[in-house]
């Protein structure tokens, strides 16, 4: 229980809940929707119950109901609400207040509840594209800004990457209907965000291609042990935090000039291309996908 964050400033829980932190204050002085603690110094908090409250006030509002009427409802009746709310509308949002609650105080079983409950109504492909994405642009926001460590990241992105291997598992028994290309799916050196290529694998196999995936890390001089197995390859990659801005270039030259043959292409998913100028013309065999949904396009 050591490892649960249990006191939040006023900028963790606008990070949180996206309410900015000036109508946080108003909400309080205003309604009392908040009580914030102090500490021995005197330094204003909030607990794990405050954050919880203030997400599912966050919901309501955004969902039309008015500060001054949630500020009616009893407290022990805004979960309530906001429960009719969803079974009404299925509201997304309220998913990812709970994946953020399940990461905050490492809950599995709330992760997999919450995920149990969406998987009732959606298949994986909607939960992933339509919820973990944003949901992972999100924790991304947060870690740069120190509202959760780097063990909340690893400990949610694990669980997520649980349930993409136990659909890969079930995929791979299958045998791929479409042998034209083979794609082999790999991370640069020094990248270990693998979900958004993980799941590239699990759409690919899913579109009934032969799709090798190597994972984290992986040298480019690596990669020509599978040229000796296949005439033909597109190779995937997807760029979150390496190759470094600066490094771009150069990177992508070394692929062109010592990876790829004639017949191979190179697919770069991710935003990280659009942060430095690459002059593609230049790499007749890249093309850059900024989103999922533009790769499963291609498919």
């Amino acid at each position: 229980m050591n490892n649960i964050k249990e006191q939040f400033t006023i900028k963790d829980l606008e990070n949180l809940s996206g309410v900015k932190a000036h109508t946080i204050r108003i909400w309080e002085k205003r309604y009392g929707l908040l009580a914030p603690q102090r500490t021995d110094t005197n330094i204003r908090y909030y607990d794990i119950a405050s954050l919880q409250k203030l997400l599912n006030v966050s919901l309501l509002n955004s969902n039309g109901y008015k500060i001054s009427k949630i500020a009616n409802i009893p407290e022990d009746k805004i979960s309530a609400t906001v429960r009719e709310l969803i079974s009404k509308k299925g509201v997304n949002h309220h998913a990812i207040n709970s994946f953020k609650l399940a990461m905050l105080n490492f809950d599995q079983k709330l992760f997999d509840h919450t995920y149990n409950q969406l998987l009732a109504q959606k298949s994986f492909r909607e939960i992933f594209l339509n919820l973990f994405v944003d949901f992972l642009e999100e924790i991304g926001l947060l870690w740069q800004t120190s509202s959760i460590t780097p063990a909340h990241e690893h400990f949610i992105t694990n669980l997520i990457k649980q349930k993409i291997q136990l659909h890969l598992e079930k995929l791979q028994l299958q045998t791929p209907d479409k042998t034209n290309n083979v794609f082999v799916l790999f991370l640069p050196i020094n990248e270990i965000h693998e979900l958004g290529l993980l799941y590239a694998h699990l759409e690919l196999m899913l579109h009934g291609y032969h799709s090798i995936y190597l994972g984290q890390s992986v040298p480019l001089s690596n990669l020509k042990a599978l040229q000796q197995l296949h005439s033909k390859i597109v190779f995937v990659s997807y760029f979150t935090v390496y190759p470094l801005v600066e490094e771009l270039n150069d990177y992508l030259s070394e692929v062109k000039q010592d990876v790829l043959r004639p017949e191979d292409e190179f697919w770069v998913l991710g935003k990280r291309l659009n942060e430095k100028e690459v002059e593609i013309q230049t790499y007749p065999q890249l093309k850059s996908f900024d989103k999922l949904t533009d790769f499963i396009k291609q498919l």
